[in-house]
């Protein structure tokens, strides 16, 4: 029997399927991660444009997340709490992946981008959120780790998917009047499939839990308006636990290191294994084969390091083995520019799979047994504005620092990542997290 107001603790095979809808939101991101730069460069844009004109991811979280984060904390409707921004994001975001490959133009996948993180973003939020609401704290580390586990191997899908279609038989020269090849056109369509099917069955075969009625009547008592959402999120912000507080220099550091690896880890592959910075060249398609080979295996190792973290974080916490995973990331990332043979990317790679295993698990572990549950929403959504504004400032400072500081080489670029993550990996040192009861 559970105390009165406990949670049900779920099996494994329950905590799996509640999840589920992060593997088809993660694929969404993957594909991003992997093409968005690529689509940009053979619809013309500069290397040195390329952050500018991935804002929208940024912006839209740090608009969109702590927003829907305040709204659907005080949410009482007969679809439950969180699963009416589920379904709303699942929409926006399949819209987005659906027509992101037929783009012509850099403003019609740019607006289609916006699109497709606004989606993004509107369904995230609360699916943090909803492991709160749906566990018992003592198996928060286990959710977190899934989702986290969710997302290396939806990214590994989604990473290996054009690879896939190119050892069946497709040409990866075979590209459309805009250069954009078809193995992105059929990645992105399956992706459309997958961000909608995989958030239904999500909220389908594990409903959010009824709300009590002391949930009820706060919620009944809290103002609805927007102005009321924005009042809420600031007074969050004055109020924020000191730990969450802590977790804000290690996101500054990680976030921008994996914002600029993601944007140009393409064009440092090009030229430090092909020989090449054009891209309409062949061998600038076959670095965006190989950067995806790459990224679907440091996402398997992340799938599999993600399940092995759940006692180690037990056992030295969870902020410690983040520390040591994120010196294990940068490590790769400083290895990975010096590498002229493909096979040896691998190697690298491993390093980058357990710090991205950790990124996506470990720090939720950290805040959710340091906020308190009836504001989870909007603490989970401050939270991601701490992780999108690192973003922001990547886009709007490299374009800056590209030729002067970095030579114009994108596997400077990398190298900088690398630093960036030994100095969060000492950030998130210091943070203390309580323990889950």
């Amino acid at each position: 029997m559970n105390p009165a107001g406990a949670k049900p603790r779920l099996s494994l095979w329950r905590i799996l399927e509640m999840n589920l809808g992060f593997l088809g939101l993660q694929f969404s991101f993957g594909l991003q991660q992997g093409n968005m730069a690529p689509i940009y460069s053979y619809l013309g844009a500069s290397e040195a444009s390329l952050p500018l004109l991935q804002l929208a991811g940024p912006m839209t979280g740090l608009l969109v997340q702590p927003l829907i984060g305040a709204m659907s904390d005080r949410t009482d409707s007969r679809w439950g709490r969180r699963t009416p921004y589920f379904l709303a994001g699942a929409v926006l975001c399949s819209a987005g992946l659906f027509w992101m490959p037929l783009s012509s133009s850099i403003l019609m996948a740019v607006s289609l981008l916006w699109l497709l993180d606004a989606g993004n973003n509107i369904t995230m939020e609360p699916y943090r959120a909803y492991v709160s609401d749906r566990l018992d704290p003592s198996q928060h580390g286990l959710g977190f780790l899934t989702q986290s586990a969710f997302t290396g191997l939806a990214q590994m899908l989604a990473f290996l998917t054009p690879s896939l279609l190119v050892w069946a038989g497709m040409s990866q020269d075979w590209v459309d009047a805009h250069h954009i090849p078809y193995t992105a056109r059929i990645a992105f369509m399956v992706g459309a499939v997958l961000a909608l099917g995989t958030i239904l069955w999500s909220v389908l075969r594990v409903p959010e839990l009824p709300l009590t009625p002391a949930e009820r009547a706060h919620i009944a008592a809290q103002p609805k308006s927007l102005a009321a959402a924005l009042g809420e999120i600031g007074s969050a912000i004055c109020d924020m636990p000191l730990a969450m507080r802590k977790l804000a220099l290690m996101s500054l550091f990680q976030w921008y290191a994996m914002m600029a690896y993601w944007t140009y880890v393409i064009l440092a592959v090009a030229r430090s294994v092909y020989g090449t910075a054009d891209s309409t060249a062949p061998g600038f398609r076959a670095a965006v084969l190989t950067n995806g080979e790459i990224a679907a295996f440091y996402n398997a190792v992340a799938f599999v390091a993600a399940f092995a973290m759940v006692p180690i974080a037990r056992r030295i916490g969870a902020a410690r083995l983040h520390a040591a995973c994120l010196v294990c990331a940068g490590i790769g990332m400083l290895w990975l520019p010096q590498v002229q043979d493909k096979a040896l990317l691998f190697v690298p790679a491993i390093g980058l799979g357990l710090g991205w295993a950790s990124m996506m698990g470990n720090p939720y572990v950290i805040l959710a047994g340091s906020i308190p549950s009836e504001r989870t929403g909007v603490y989970m959504g401050i939270f991601n504005m701490m992780i999108v504004i690192p973003m922001l400032l990547f886009s709007v400072t490299l374009p800056f620092l590209y030729g002067p500081l970095l030579g114009g080489d994108a596997r400077n670029v990398l190298r900088l990542c690398g630093l960036l993550l030994f100095c969060a990996a000492l950030a998130v040192w210091t943070v203390r997290e309580r323990k889950a009861a």
